[in-house]
């Protein structure tokens, strides 16, 4: 009897520590899951700045003369 209950406390504090490794692996992806979503939300503002710029490049580029001519 006092063996099995040796082996309970074993199951439980190996379950212990299974749950408290677990709580820190959870909190670790939840930081990085956030650093991942600021790092997306700033590329996501970059590629909409670059895609106005070129916008802008292009309604300032010269038509070529004969695409004038179809136009």
């Amino acid at each position: 009897m006092v063996s099995e209950f040796h082996s309970l406390s074993e199951k439980i504090a190996q379950l212990a520590e299974l749950a408290q490794s677990l709580r820190r692996e959870n909190a670790e992806l939840r930081l990085s899951a956030a650093a991942m979503a600021t790092e997306n939300a700033d590329l996501s503002k970059r590629m909409q700045e670059a895609s106005r710029r070129i916008s802008a490049l292009l309604e300032k580029m010269p038509v070529p003369e004969k695409d004038q001519e179809a136009a």
